[in-house]
């Protein structure tokens, strides 16, 4: 294979939220493409299971895990903490999440607002304004955050969560001219099988996955290795910035 190709050899790829879900495939695909790969999550447990995982399939010299937990007060210096551990790496995947805030807009509150953007919003731009410290400035570096298909595609009782899933949009356009020329990407799944559904019962995910599946032009929802794909390219590919990308099974068309 022409070397051009193998962009992500030797690079050092930080996923934050990368021991579960689309950012674990995320991890194994940069791996797979020759990447160290070093994974956040908010508990020791979770990542000592991610990296032992990871181990099992690719060189443990390339992999490693740090914790730090996105939902204290603390968030800006805990990511200072964060990044003087993990060091200087060529690109950042935010793919965090937590359960999402989905409710009435009579049971809104201000409180509950703040709750909810603190991982799904705050975050992602402070680990913007930290990890871009830590990041070489030029079009090879990058950044890329998380949203979903209901910043464009509204549902009932997601008024906050589309919210901040919108915001995430003109976040990615605005950062990529506020840190060029380091690339700012967002990804924008739609529903896709993670433990983001855990809290359903087994019967009620499984009737959710197939009525869905019923629908997409695909005929199937995503799997978490599908969306890590669109990761992949934007990570590799140095001329592209400020993009959102949808990986949605055609959620949009229907």
């Amino acid at each position: 294979m022409a070397s051009k190709y193998q962009k992500l050899l030797s690079k050092h790829v930080l996923i934050i939220g990368g021991t579960s879900g689309i950012g674990f495939s995320v991890a194994e695909a940069a791996l797979a493409s020759g990447a160290s790969v070093t994974v956040s999550s908010s508990t020791t447990a979770r990542v000592d299971e991610a990296i032992a995982s990871l181990k099992e399939s690719f060189s443990p010299d390339k992999i490693s895990g740090y914790v730090c937990d996105l939902s204290k007060p603390s968030l800006e210096q805990d990511l200072e903490d964060l990044f003087s551990k993990v060091g200087n790496v060529d690109h950042i995947v935010f793919s965090a999440g937590d359960r999402l805030a989905s409710m009435p807009v009579a049971e809104i509150s201000l409180d509950k607002i703040i709750a909810a953007g603190q991982i799904r919003f705050f975050a992602p731009l402070l680990v913007a304004k930290v990890g871009s410290k830590y990041l070489s400035a030029g079009p090879e570096s990058s950044i890329i955050l998380t949203t979903g298909t209901v910043s464009e595609h509204p549902r009932p009782d997601w008024s906050i969560v589309a919210s901040y899933a919108a915001g995430l949009h003109g976040m990615t356009r605005n950062l990529a001219l506020d840190l060029k020329p380091i690339r700012v990407n967002c990804v924008s799944p739609g529903l896709v099988d993670t433990n983001l559904w855990s809290h359903l019962t087994a019967e009620a995910r499984d009737a959710m996955f197939r009525s869905s599946a019923a629908k997409l032009p695909t005929g199937r929802i995503g799997k978490p290795e599908d969306i890590a794909e669109a990761y992949l390219w934007l990570l590799k590919d140095s001329n592209v910035t400020g993009s959102v990308v949808s990986d949605n099974s055609g959620a949009l068309l229907v």
